[in-house]
């Protein structure tokens, strides 16, 4: 699974399956007893899709035999639950707030299966432009249309990779630079290699006019920690290796080989540079007032990302 310039990939594949597994941890979530955040649509998305390893977010799923040798793993897994659904509910609450604030453009980069722009009460005349690549917003618009949803919005696909001139694209698909907007990047760092993550900054800023907010979902100290690394590198070789014994046919992928283990510039600390004005929250302290924290046990199996919320002045 492993990075190459250009790659692509069907939904149930590399970053595509990445996706499918946040959409399990989302559909987790709305069916567990006191959801925090409600996406009906995320079951829809893995039903589609059939089985596969994005359907592991509850212990049931799991064989017995990975349990008795990881007894923790589901306590992990139900943490990770929390953290996702804990990014969800952030991610929305910041997109209602800035068009609730009369904000009508929002742009959702590596939209994946977010199903935002049907799930969201948007206010009226709020254009969402959903930017991935083209076989991703393919499944999900396909998918949701044959089962009847509709967008709350203005919904406007923008089939282009993040590596390639995707401004062009979505000035091109009717976004005005001119007027206010509201921006998410979320589960998108570590899948960009440093340079591509400082382009993709750059052009967010060429084309955000006064008053507008971008959310970043960005990576934290542990990322880059080689301890940390190590840690969940063993602990996923282990699930691996009891998973190709006791059901060969679901492959556990090891999703770090996605990602680009790089030096890079602080999210928050480039866009103060730049002359926004910031908030960062850090994963842990997001799960806690969202009454989501991880149990002490099983902590360190969740990300320390950085949750970024930034504003450009009004004048």
């Amino acid at each position: 699974m492993a990075r190459t310039d250009n790659d692509s990939w069907e939904i149930t594949e590399s970053v595509g399956a990445t996706a499918l597994g946040v959409a399990s941890a989302r559909a987790a979530e709305t069916r567990s007893d006191d959801p925090l955040i409600r996406d009906p649509f995320a079951q829809i998305f893995l039903d589609a899709a059939g089985d596969g390893v994005w359907n592991w977010h509850s212990a049931p799923q799991l064989p017995d035999e990975v349990v008795e040798a990881e007894p923790q793993l589901p306590l992990q897994m139900r943490a990770m639950v929390g953290y996702m659904a804990s990014r969800t509910a952030f991610f929305d609450e910041f997109f209602l707030a800035a068009t609730g604030a009369g904000i009508r453009q929002a742009v959702i980069l590596a939209a994946g299966l977010d199903a935002r722009a049907w799930r969201l009460g948007w206010p009226d005349g709020t254009t969402v432009y959903e930017l991935d690549q083209p076989r991703v917003l393919d499944f999900k618009s396909s998918t949701l249309a044959e089962r009847g949803a509709r967008p709350t919005c203005n919904r406007v696909e923008v089939a282009v990779d993040l590596r390639h001139d995707w401004p062009t694209a979505l000035r091109e698909a009717g976004f005005d630079p001119s007027a206010p907007s509201v921006w998410s990047a979320e589960g998108l760092m570590p899948y960009l290699p440093a340079a591509a993550q400082e382009l993709l900054f750059d052009r967010v800023h060429g084309l955000t006019a006064p008053g507008s907010r971008v959310a970043v979902e960005a990576l934290g100290p542990k990322f880059l920690d080689p301890e940390f690394r190590a840690k969940r590198r063993e602990r996923m070789d282990r699930v691996r290796a009891l998973m190709a014994r006791v059901a060969p046919d679901r492959d556990v992928p090891r999703t770090d080989e996605l990602w680009y283990f790089e030096e890079r510039e602080d999210v928050g600390d480039w866009f103060r540079r730049h002359g926004w004005s910031v908030t960062v929250t850090p994963a842990d302290e997001l799960m806690a007032g969202y009454g989501r924290t991880a149990p002490k046990e099983v902590e360190d199996a969740v990300p320390g990302n950085l949750f970024v919320a930034a504003e450009r002045a009004a004048t």
